[in-house]
């Protein structure tokens, strides 16, 4: 091969690498968005004080907050796939039919409904080596009035949402729903209130 073929071929590869490159980013969020506003302390969800109550070691961890993930290719990636492979995973079932009554938060088993895809996929986050203080369980207002539960990730370009209705991963304002509470990022038996968010859908304990 002569200087000049080379020279086309590196030119060539350089090129190919570099479009490669910016297709795995352009997948995900170039801009920082801004993060969701919390307030005080607010009531427990009423499924979360059970869970606590069966799993109290998952409840009483006082986490370090270093600050949001900082978000590159390989976390988004890891997103997309955890949210698609727990979402693949999990028949969606309702409590009252997996359990006779309702608000059980569990672990799933193949089946489950929001708040059990929310428990598996920071589950799997955390051992892909995410903090708990950026793996939030959150509970929010669909469109049509009816309370969800979602798992939101804290990370320097914003807060995004992994959610059992979508295998898109999304920033938590181009949702559509309307944020009501999360827990708290130091301690993860405790909630926060969201800013303009209205009455919770979900039971409570005061």
């Amino acid at each position: 091969m002569d200087s000049s073929a080379r020279a086309r071929r590196a030119t060539l590869c350089a090129g190919i690498f570099s479009v490669a490159a910016m297709i795995a980013w352009s997948a995900s969020p170039a801009l920082a968005a801004a993060p969701m506003l919390t307030g005080g302390l607010t009531s427990q969800p009423i499924g979360h004080y059970e869970f606590c109550k069966v799993q109290p070691a998952e409840c009483a961890i006082r986490t370090r907050d270093l600050g949001p993930e900082t978000m590159t290719g390989a976390l988004w990636k890891i997103l997309l796939d955890v949210n698609v492979a727990v979402n693949r995973a999990i028949r969606p079932m309702n409590d009252f039919d997996i359990y006779g009554k309702d608000e059980v938060w569990a672990y799933p088993n193949g089946v489950g409904d929001c708040e059990d895809y929310v428990l598996e996929k920071r589950r799997s986050l955390k051992a892909r080596g995410l903090s708990l203080s950026n793996l939030l369980i959150t509970v929010v207002r669909k469109a049509d009035g009816e309370g969800h539960a979602i798992l939101t990730v804290r990370t320097d370009k914003g807060d995004f949402v992994l959610d059992n209705l979508s295998n898109v991963v999304r920033q938590w304002d181009n949702t559509g729903y309307r944020f009501l509470k999360r827990q708290a990022s130091d301690h993860t038996g405790r909630w926060v209130s969201i800013r303009e968010g209205q009455a919770p859908l979900v039971g409570s304990v005061q």
